[in-house]
């Protein structure tokens, strides 16, 4: 079995790499120390097509498979694990359930501008012994 990338899958990590260390690293200790949350550099994720990875091009995604994703969350996390975090969430918490999960008027009205990064996925964790620690929560049905 041979487990080496294909072309295509090597340059989607370069591209993951490059904007890593061109777009996210210059600011990084800074962005963090501020608590700032990188808006621009969504932006630009998006129009590299990072935050809709896996969505088909029809609602604005980049139509990849899994390994390009895990690809680019492995470069963008060597950098930026705020910026991987993001990507990571709009990506397989939100994107994936509204396109799996959502009726047609959803999706065309939500996917675009998250795929392009014009609007940001996110989901709520809150219990009241836990806080957002999903390891201390004790949810009862």
């Amino acid at each position: 079995m041979d487990f080496s990338l294909s072309e295509e899958h090597l340059m989607i990590q370069q591209a993951a790499k490059d904007f890593a260390e061109t777009e996210l690293l210059p600011e990084v200790i800074e962005r963090d120390d501020a608590q700032r949350f990188p808006a621009e550099e969504v932006k630009k994720m998006g129009a590299l097509g990072f935050m809709g990875m896996m969505v088909d091009p029809k609602y604005g995604g980049s139509g990849m498979d899994t390994l390009s994703y895990v690809l680019v969350m492995e470069e963008l996390s060597k950098i930026d694990a705020s910026a991987s975090v993001i990507v990571s969430v709009n990506n397989s918490l939100v994107c994936w359930g509204l396109e799996t999960y959502g009726t047609e008027e959803q999706k065309q009205k939500y996917l675009p501008g998250l795929t392009s990064g014009e609007i940001i996925g996110a989901f709520c964790l809150s219990e009241p012994e836990a806080g957002s620690d999903a390891t201390s929560q004790k949810p009862t049905a």
